[in-house]
Parts: structure tokens; sequence; C-alpha cells
């Protein structure tokens, strides 16, 4: 999804609950782009239902949503949420957590008009449920798909980046942190010490990630490289630069990951940069034995429950749990 959205596309009430998402629940940018984003969808689809005009069509796209203020909000209903969520699944192929983010973006600004500026009673999506999640565990890299993806990068020798490479997906690897998180590490957030680094979450929440030998060994690496002569010049503060030395971009992180997923052929098993974080909780939680309260804190979870997907049970276990039945070995007699 694109988030290239303007808040001069809306109107001075929308823009003042931007302003407030950002200046006082101290949201990220990027976070009220999202929700801009769900409610220009929301707010076309209410005027291209007025005015007849097809969802699907090029129209639907330019619809000017400046024109919705106080007086066209008062008349939104549920049953208008509804028929949008549903829209926004058999039209547009929304699955459950893309229809749960716009109905989260509506309910916010509901919220906002209500609770905070008082300029509704009544709260058309108080009622509402959230879509229901499909119960699905998450996709892993296994430890074996782990080092070879590693190998991939040792095996790069014409690669001038292979040192900056490798450091990051081995952070990605142990220490299951988000992509927009590891761009985000200047040079003075890694201790002196090199034992810890600090990073900055969802909501701007900073937290410690405590580095193993693996992390460490792959840092100080780079971190030699980083600030040699090679970069003496460098004034970014940034840990991990780009070819063009500047801070590297989420996409260019990701472009990286693709390269060498592809490289050591797991390019068709659809692993992404997200992918990596599920890899490191579940082989800390399955093969590391970590309490999965501890592994919250390590992710940066703000509820447990979002942790506990990471307590599935293996097919491994299942396997052993099978074969341990004490008629597991108990054949039928041949006559």
């Amino acid at each position: 999804m694109s988030t290239q959205i303007s808040v001069s596309e809306f109107s001075t009430l929308i823009q003042e609950y931007a302003s407030y998402k950002l200046s006082i629940q101290n949201c990220s940018r990027k976070t009220v782009a999202e929700y801009l984003f769900d409610l220009r969808t929301f707010f076309r689809y209410l005027l291209a239902r007025e005015r007849d005009v097809d969802p699907a069509s090029e129209e639907f796209l330019t619809i000017d949503v400046s024109g919705v203020g106080l007086e066209r909000l008062k008349k939104i209903r549920a049953e208008d949420i509804y028929e949008f969520l549903f829209y926004a699944g058999e039209q547009r192929g929304n699955q459950w957590a893309a229809r749960a983010r716009k109905l989260s973006a509506i309910r916010s600004l509901f919220r906002y008009l209500v609770n905070k500026r008082h300029y509704l009673e009544e709260n058309p999506t108080a009622d509402i449920d959230s879509p229901k999640p499909k119960k699905s565990l998450p996709k892993v890299l296994t430890l074996d798909e782990s080092l070879q993806l590693l190998a991939a990068v040792e095996a790069d020798k014409e690669s001038k980046y292979r040192t900056r490479d490798y450091a990051i997906l081995t952070l990605f690897l142990n220490c299951g942190m988000r992509d927009s998180e590891l761009v985000g590490i200047n040079l003075s957030d890694v201790d002196s010490g090199m034992q810890s680094l600090r990073v900055t979450g969802k909501g701007n929440k900073e937290r410690i990630v405590y580095l193993n030998d693996a992390c460490r060994t792959a840092l100080s690496d780079y971190i030699a490289e980083r600030v040699g002569p090679k970069y003496a010049k460098v004034r970014d503060r940034a840990l991990f630069l780009s070819r063009l030395d500047q801070r590297m971009s989420v996409k260019t992180v990701q472009a990286m990951v693709y390269k060498y997923l592809k490289l050591a052929d797991l390019e068709a098993k659809h692993y992404s940069v997200h992918k990596l974080r599920h890899t490191a909780a579940t082989l800390m939680y399955q093969s590391g034995n970590v309490d999965v309260r501890v592994l919250k804190e390590i992710l940066g979870h703000e509820q447990l429950n979002t942790t506990q997907i990471y307590t599935h049970i293996s097919n491994a276990d299942m396997e052993r749990a099978m074969a341990q039945n004490p008629l597991a070995k108990k054949k039928r007699e041949k006559s």
C-alpha cells in the first residue's frame, strides 16, 4: 500500500485530527499517513455511493474529499461503515488485517470527534466488532534456512557491502527487530561495550536490545568499517549507510534482503523482512526456551497476546509426542 498522501487533501477538521495524532498522541508520520489513506478511501466510498460512481472506476480515484467536514461526518451511521468494510473485502480484496486497519482509522477519528472535541454525541463505531483474524501460524525460516541465508552473504565476495549486509541480517535473525527500527539506529545507540543497542519502535517508544556473540562480532566488523577512513567525512549519524553514504531506507534494506533470499534459493518461499522477525522470535521461543513474557519485551510488543502467536507447537514437537505414545510401536499381528 502506498502512503503517499498529503494532509492538504482533507478538510480543516481532518487536518486538526491528523495534528492531534502527531503532536498529542505522538504517533509516527507513517502511522498518521496510513490512517489518512484509509480515511480517504472511506470518504471516497461514501461520496461515490451518493454520486453513483463505480468504486472500481478510475473516477473513484479522483474524488475530492476536502469537503468532508463535520456536517458530512454527522450523517455517518454504523450501516455505512459495515457497507464500506464489506466493499473493502469483496471488491478491494482486503483481508481481515487490512479491513481491521481501516476500521481502526475510522474508529480513531470518531473517538476524537466524540471524546476529545465533543463535536458529536454518538460514535457510530461504538458497537462494531473488528474483523476476526484467520488463525494461521507465522511463516518462518528454519534454522537451516537461516544459516543458508547468512552463508549466501558470506559467499558474495563481489559485494562492497558484504560486511554491512551480514551485520543487518544477523541482527534481524537474532534480535527480531523491525526494518523501520533497524534503519533508525544511530552510531551513538550502540553502547561502547557492544553489549546492547537502543532502538525506537512503534509509537516512538525506545527499548534496549541486548546483543549476543553473533551480533557483537558482526557489528564489530561493520563498525570498524563505519568509523574508518572511508567514512571519515560522512556527517550522517546513521549506523547503516547506503551506497550514497546516507541513512539506509526501509526499501533499500528490503531490496538487500530479497537479493540474498534469491541467492540462497529461498525466494520461491515468499519470505520477507518481517518473516525474519518472526523467525528470530520462533527460534528463541522453540529452541532457546525463552519465556513468552521476556520475548514480549525483546520484540517490543504492547500486548502479551500479540507475542503468544509464537508459542505454537512445531511439527517436530508433535512428531515426538506421537512417538512417545505407549501404543506407538504396536502393530497388527498377521494371521
